[in-house]
């Protein structure tokens, strides 16, 4: 059984986006020879992108162990002197532990130094899993392009003595490889998904007077609306990748479409409601709240993963929105409900640029695709979609065997593949380093 020491500031029993791809790695791991040894932080929540969801922890294998040591948010201005205590006791769990190989998880980007510096005194090959494209993210904003360049200069950086660099997206390892040539060769890219394990009860949908469409996860609402209002500082600044626009990642859209749908069809407001579930902020209940629509909105509050799956999987429809691209630009981001909807079989709205996400909904059979903010186009989708539904009628066919790829442990056994290579790699050259030193002693 190889030993991998797995660094991971998000990580069970706080929930979010940034827990799973862990937390399905580390459950999954041991099935391929890999022991994950975890160090994380308190597992405290420490706002709204990291609620509390203690159910996540079941998936933790009972042998897996899990140091835990203070961690403060990347933010906080002890968090280089806590960088310094993150490596001492990575470096104890090294040694502890018996670990052959480091992994971190990013973001933090900062935690990089914990896994380089810990390489660097080990000699043990270290490998950087970035749940985000860091500076290739054209969602991200910066203070302005200069702050942009410095931080792909720092990302080049960091990762430069990486063994193995894992991005997302294939479009972000297509970026990655563009901006970095020096150190294309080490990168590969490994998806997020679905865990099956979550899917195995059958559900089907409700039989209730409802049209239920489902979004589940978070909102970028505040986000957009400051770029908009403040479109010639970002524009001039640079302060965001041209032609990209932030608001059409939330339900701002689909309000409007809703409100023209219920101009041309008045009598179906009775019948249709919408479900997001997640932790929501002021502007997404002011969004809503003064549209003549509101009464269709039911907005639960963050719930435990297992539940959030059992909305998903009951939708009429779910809703999959994303920022919009500039002409001829891919997007390198795929939400990660992106997955568990493909996995669901339930028809998805999907307003979405050209890029990997569009692709793969398309390709899944469930995906009815327009623009990020095409109001019209969603009207049409919501008007075809709520017929059938009154007709008990199917509208998409689900290819169960394209969306299989995304399985958790499908993945996992990558990301081991990843790590058996990383070992051999480091083995071989060791010998070889052995070897050259025996012949020049003799």
């Amino acid at each position: 059984m190889r030993r991998l020491l797995y660094i991971a500031y998000h990580f069970p029993p706080t929930g979010g986006a940034g827990v799973q791809r862990s937390l399905k790695f580390i459950k999954y791991l041991p099935e391929f020879s890999v022991l994950p040894v975890v160090l994380t932080g308190s597992g405290e929540s420490d706002g709204r992108w990291t609620p509390p969801d203690p159910s996540l922890q079941r998936d933790v294998p009972p042998g897996v162990p899990v140091r835990r040591i203070t961690w403060p948010k990347p933010s906080h201005p002890g968090y280089g002197e806590h960088l310094k205590h993150a490596l001492q006791a990575a470096h104890e769990a090294v040694r502890t532990h018996e670990a052959e190989c480091i992994l971190v998880s990013m973001s933090p980007f900062c935690d990089a130094r914990i896994a380089s510096e810990l390489s660097a005194r080990t000699g043990l090959p270290w490998i950087a899993d970035l749940r985000d494209p860091w500076a290739l993210d054209e969602f991200q904003v910066y203070r302005s392009a200069w702050h942009r360049q410095q931080a792909r200069r720092l990302m080049g950086r960091a990762l430069q003595s990486a063994a193995v660099i894992i991005m997302n997206t294939p479009e972000s390892a297509r970026r990655f490889k563009e901006a970095f040539p020096h150190i294309r060769s080490r990168v590969v890219a490994i998806t997020n998904g679905y865990d099956a394990a979550d899917f195995a009860e059958l559900i089907a949908p409700e039989h209730s007077d409802k049209f239920t469409i489902v979004h589940s996860g978070f909102f970028h609402t505040d986000a957009g609306l400051q770029q908009r209002r403040r479109a010639l500082e970002y524009r001039l600044l640079g302060r965001i990748e041209p032609g990209v626009q932030l608001l059409s990642r939330s339900h701002y859209y689909l309000v409007e479409a809703l409100e023209k749908w219920m101009k041309d069809q008045p009598g179906a407001i009775s019948e249709v409601r919408v479900r997001c579930v997640g932790a929501m902020t002021d502007t997404d209940h002011t969004i809503v709240g003064r549209s003549p629509i509101a009464k269709l909105f039911e907005f639960t509050q963050y719930l435990p993963h297992d539940e959030c799956l059992r909305v998903v999987r009951t939708a009429d429809l779910l809703f999959l929105p994303l920022h919009k691209m500039p002409p001829g630009r891919r997007s390198g981001i795929v939400p990660g409900k992106t997955y568990e909807y493909m996995a669901s079989g339930r028809p998805i709205l999907a307003a979405l640029p050209e890029g990997d996400a569009r692709d793969y909904v398309v390709n899944a059979g469930t995906g009815l695709v327009c623009e990020p903010d095409d109001v019209d186009g969603m009207v049409r989708i919501l008007k075809e979609q709520f017929a059938a539904w009154k007709a008990g009628r199917q509208t998409v066919t689900w290819n169960r065997e394209y969306v299989e790829q995304f399985e958790r442990r499908r993945l996992t056994e990558r990301l081991a593949e990843e790590i058996a290579r990383t070992l051999n790699i480091q083995h071989s050259t060791s010998n070889a380093r052995h070897s050259t030193v025996m012949a020049s002693g003799s």
